[in-house]
């Protein structure tokens, strides 16, 4: 079992079940890091929003407990809600308030000392500065998603949540808002965010949650994830055509193209006991001349799809 002390956040056993009687969580177990930056990947609907709703105290759990720095988000709220700032996927847009006295007010909310010399840090991280006089109004979707996250940072969160933070803003937003991200995590700051792009995930995570009908059905490091479910295929490319694969070469995993110039051998990138020189010896020694050969190994995308879809595969049997 792990000890709760080192980590910022605990959930066990949380279920939660809305009024309709659907089930958006059922049994989610999580150990979060101080300082760790978690992705939790899934697709619309698997229960990623309700998830983060109940961490911040917006919607109630049915059962279950949840701690972050040791507060019980239920009985300690206030104590528990001060430690987490919340980046949510809609943005407030209409607002006549300038940019610097809108995250200025945001830190006086949670009963902050006002901090200038924060605020101005906090916005050039966010290349923010120049805009501090600007009406929020006035300003691009990608500024203002910059100043959301400039809002839930002011009053010193020791945990982000950014659900969905790259959804509908441009490549050059989401590349400054993975750097920020790396920023936040050098400060301490532990950073969790929702996604369904696997490349943020890819980039940004030290660790990965996949979350499929509100069930956690996996969580791992990025490497190991990638690791255990990452399949590796090693293709030879023939000098001349093989019409059909010998007896001798007949092992799971190997098979001959449509066009007869390449085998493929598929296989498990975590099978220790899986010796490619043999296999090269046994096709050199049957007289097969191969001249190219390389290796693929499935990226995380290729992955998900495929946990995915064999989970919704077993659930239509």
């Amino acid at each position: 079992m792990i000890s709760h002390m080192n980590n910022i956040l605990s959930i066990s056993h949380l279920y939660k079940t809305y009024q309709s009687g659907f089930q958006a969580l059922k049994d989610v177990n999580l150990e979060i890091a101080k300082g760790e930056i978690f992705a939790l990947l899934g697709q619309n609907g698997a229960g990623k929003t309700t998830l983060i709703s109940i961490i911040c105290g917006i919607v109630s759990p049915s059962s279950g407990l949840v701690l972050v720095g040791g507060k019980n988000i239920i009985g300690d709220y206030r104590e528990a809600r001060e430690l987490i700032g919340l980046v949510p996927q809609e943005l407030s847009t209409d607002s006549f308030e300038t940019v610097w006295n809108t995250v200025t007010f945001s830190r006086g909310l949670y009963g902050k000392a006002p901090n200038p010399d924060l605020i101005e840090k906090i916005l050039k991280d966010l290349s923010l500065w120049d805009k501090r006089d600007n009406k929020i109004m006035m300003l691009s979707g990608g500024m203002k998603r910059r100043v959301m996250i400039a809002k839930a940072l002011s009053h010193e969160p020791r945990i982000l949540f950014l659900d969905e933070p790259t959804a509908g803003v441009d490549v050059s937003l989401r590349k400054d808002m993975w750097n920020l991200v790396k920023i936040l995590k050098n400060n301490g700051t532990t950073v969790i965010l929702t996604t369904h792009y696997i490349e943020e995930a890819e980039e940004m995570a030290d660790r990965i949650g996949i979350i499929r009908s509100g069930e956690l059905i996996m969580v791992d490091d990025k490497l190991a994830l990638m690791n255990k479910l990452g399949k590796k295929e090693l293709i030879l490319q023939l000098q001349s055509p093989l019409e059909s694969l010998p007896d001798v070469l007949n092992l799971p995993g190997l098979s001959l193209s449509d066009d007869k110039y390449e085998l493929t051998y598929c296989f498990d990138s975590k099978d220790e006991d899986i010796n490619i020189a043999q296999l090269l010896q046994k096709i050199s020694s049957i007289g097969i001349v191969f001249k190219d050969l390389h290796t693929k190994q499935s990226s995380l995308e290729e992955i998900f799809v495929n946990l995915v879809n064999s989970e919704a595969n077993i659930h239509e049997v």
